[in-house]
């Protein structure tokens, strides 16, 4: 495994009730990488750690070469060491989101692959596939493409997990500082389900893949969903409601300034639907023992005396000055930034 809240939570969740079989990694030196992977049967590889602010604090290159290089030298010295079973991390967020998602399927296609929701957001032009390159989603893509080379050799099995929102200790993502801002943003004539999934029952899926030498790629999440109103109402949370195009644009200049970590194409993934059926995991016998309401509520615990806003944290003595309008203030206020931006580049 790598390092990182959902590697560290995946980890203590296996050694406790997974097959003895797989192998925790911290990491894979770049010198004899086989070596470390000496006697395993499994490797589980998590391509995105949950760690945003971790992410976000290397440049998206840099960040994307890593993590490329990493998985490429896990495969091969995987593949050296005889290692039977490689179990993959990604996330469903591949398949993007969009106004008209349907349910995900572990064979529907992702992002830049065909048909899906890619084509529905160039159509509409409410978050470009090319938008998401630059971020977290760029990441696992990249990720994705060397496992799916690695998939068509034949050792070791490759396994990909696409889990839908995940919840746990210490995860930092982009939905859970979603759940962070005073309130929840909300895209016009747009009402989204949500559904998450806990990391203990992502590990479950991991034994799961390996117990029944499932392949190729699955998605993972709980059976239910809740909609948007249950959320608010769970959370005690307002929520503030924009035109799509306002939305959108707004998170793609405050990116662009630097006020916004994320692009701004990614902001659909809070917006939007993307659930997804966990078809070939529920055919083997798995089911999430948590709800999407008991997700809600781990995720709620989690980020109590937090806030952000447009994903960027503040401390409590800014919490304080922001209010409770802040979500709606950091979007309206946009203009002041963007000119204030402009008056530093002429300077």
């Amino acid at each position: 495994m790598g390092v990182g809240p959902v590697a560290t939570a995946l980890a203590g969740w296996l050694s406790a009730n997974g097959p003895r079989a797989v192998r925790r990694l911290d990491a894979v030196p770049e010198q004899e990488p086989h070596a470390a992977l000496a006697g395993a049967e499994v490797v589980v590889l998590v391509a995105h750690g949950g760690d945003l602010q971790a992410a976000w604090a290397v440049p998206a290159e840099e960040r994307r070469a890593e993590a490329v290089a990493h998985a490429a030298r896990v495969v091969s010295a995987a593949r050296e060491a005889g290692v039977r079973h490689l179990v993959a991390v990604s996330s469903a967020m591949v398949h993007g989101a969009a106004p008209d998602r349907p349910t995900i399927h572990d064979g529907d296609p992702i992002l830049g692959h065909g048909s899906g929701p890619g084509r529905s957001l160039r159509r509409t032009g409410e978050a470009p596939d090319d938008g998401l390159r630059d971020g977290v989603v760029g990441d696992l893509l990249a990720v994705e493409a060397v496992l799916a080379r690695a998939a068509r050799r034949r050792s070791p099995l490759v396994t990909v997990l696409r889990p839908a929102a995940l919840v746990g200790p210490g995860l930092d993502t982009l939905l859970t500082r979603h759940f962070e801002a005073p309130r929840l943003l909300t895209v016009r004539g747009v009402e989204r389900c949500w559904q998450f999934v806990h990391v203990d029952d992502l590990a479950s899926a991991v034994a799961t893949a390996v117990d029944v030498r499932l392949t190729g790629p699955l998605t993972v999440g709980a059976a239910d969903e809740l909609s948007a109103r249950e959320v608010e109402a769970a959370a005690g949370m307002r929520r503030v409601e924009l035109a799509a195009a306002t939305a959108f644009g707004t998170a793609e200049r405050l990116h662009r300034v630097g006020v916004l970590p994320a692009p701004g194409a990614e902001l659909a993934y809070a917006v939007y639907p993307w659930s997804v059926a966990s078809d070939g995991l529920r055919a083997a016998g798995w089911e999430a023992r948590r709800t999407t309401a008991e997700c809600l509520d781990v995720l709620l615990v989690a980020v109590q005396g937090r806030i952000a806003l447009a994903g960027r944290r503040f401390g409590a003595r800014d919490a304080a000055a922001l209010g409770a309008a802040g979500a709606a203030v950091a979007l309206i206020g946009t203009a002041a930034v963007l000119k204030q931006a402009r008056g530093r580049r002429r300077g």
